[in-house]
């Protein structure tokens, strides 16, 4: 059973008078007519025919229901602030029984309210907050609905230019403990932002980060270190690092298994081994990088070379776009990714170019030639593309 905080629904009747105690919260405010042509449709669904299962007995029709409900939401309604919030409350409820909080269909719901919820006047902002965090409460607490409910509320709150809302002025504290806290929230989100990045399989662009001012303000702390090693240097920095901070790549995993903190940790190393092949082949572009080179860079055997290279994925996970030779034992590098884009990188990029405006200008020069001499030089420029064309791709 998923753990939630409290929300007291209390909550009479059958599920159809609870259906039209919501319905008639909606149509309050709507002329007679328009009241009629609202509860209709719900009075038509709710109905039962002949041969047709009860509705206690049918779910998929309980929930189409309620999703009719939810979309005839368009905004808090008008009445006290306890009836709004018990409208709210009861709609939370009967959505999470009719739809698991982890299913599409809750996300879809939950998200449409939301929407409706934010965009209220700002005259309702009190008891947005209020429906807001019972709505957080009410989904268990793993649930990856919550991110999204405080989300709206801290959009609401910076919106609105009342970060107070957030609980803040309840509290007897003082102006410089509340920017403690908030500095505190923001360096938290800071570090678990490194630690995702340097985490995920697919992430091996880093230098972005640097320009993010909470994650600079963090640069006394071992993940930023971690981050700078990631970016720049190679498998002897990081094996330094690992030792300096002995038990760190595991308190940063957040798992508790032991099994899977191994398994994740072993990925992390697992991840920073492509990266010093890439730098390699960032300076050495167009050209071919002997098995030799490679190890010392990757620190393996040269025999581990090849399948390393294959089955370490370093190609396939588009940090490299090269050929392997096994009759010259080389690497080919047609294209690498730079790990960060700064001057070094530039320069090689330059190089690049010169390099091709170098060789389609000995293109031309044959061209000119072989119009000057009137012959057939389709292999003449051919073999003097073949000079160049792999500089850079």
């Amino acid at each position: 059973m998923s753990v939630t905080d409290s929300v007291s629904v209390l909550a009479e009747g059958t599920f159809e008078e609870q259906v039209q105690e919501l319905v008639n919260y909606l149509v309050r405010t709507q002329s007679d007519e328009e009241r009629a042509a609202s509860i209709r449709p719900v009075q038509e669904a709710l109905t039962t025919a002949e041969g047709q299962k009860s509705l206690s007995e049918d779910e998929q029709r309980r929930q189409k229901i309620f999703s009719m409900i939810i979309l005839a939401i368009k905004g808090l309604g008008r009445g006290q602030e306890k009836e709004i919030e018990g409208f709210f409350n009861l709609i939370y409820a009967h959505l999470f029984s009719l739809f698991s909080p982890s299913s599409p269909e809750a996300k879809q719901l939950t998200d449409t309210l939301l929407k409706v919820i934010s965009s209220a006047p700002s005259d309702q902002t009190s008891i947005k907050y209020r429906i807001l965090s019972n709505l957080f409460d009410s989904l268990p607490r793993n649930s990856s609905l919550r991110l999204s409910v405080y989300n709206t509320i801290l959009s609401i709150a910076v919106a609105d230019n009342s970060i107070n809302a957030l609980h803040l002025s309840q509290w007897e504290v003082s102006s410089e403990d509340k920017s403690a806290f908030l500095q505190h929230i923001v360096d938290a989100y800071a570090k678990s932002i490194i630690a995702s990045a340097l985490r995920i399989p697919s992430i091996f662009e880093f230098d972005t980060l640097f320009k993010l001012d909470a994650v600079v303000a963090n640069k006394d702390h071992e993940l930023f270190a971690l981050l700078q090693v990631f970016l720049n240097d190679g498998l002897s920095e990081f094996k330094a690092w690992e030792t300096s901070h002995p038990g760190a790549l595991g308190q940063h995993v957040p798992m508790r298994q032991t099994t899977i903190q191994i398994s994740i940790v072993h990925s992390w190393n697992e991840k920073f081994d492509f990266l010093p092949l890439a730098s390699l082949g960032f300076k050495n572009i167009g050209t071919n990088l002997s098995y030799t080179k490679i190890a010392e860079a990757i620190q393996v055997d040269v025999s581990e070379v090849e399948k390393w290279v294959i089955d370490g994925k370093s190609l396939s996970a588009g940090l490299l776009s090269g050929k392997l030779s096994q009759n010259t034992q080389t690497l080919h590098i047609i294209r690498p990714t730079a790990r960060s884009f700064e001057r070094e990188q530039w320069q090689a990029l330059e190089q690049c170019l010169l390099a091709w405006k170098s060789g389609l200008s000995s293109v031309l020069d044959v061209v000119a030639s072989a119009k000057r001499q009137g012959g057939h030089v389709s292999q003449t420029i051919t073999a003097v593309a073949a000079k160049f064309i792999h500089i850079c791709v």
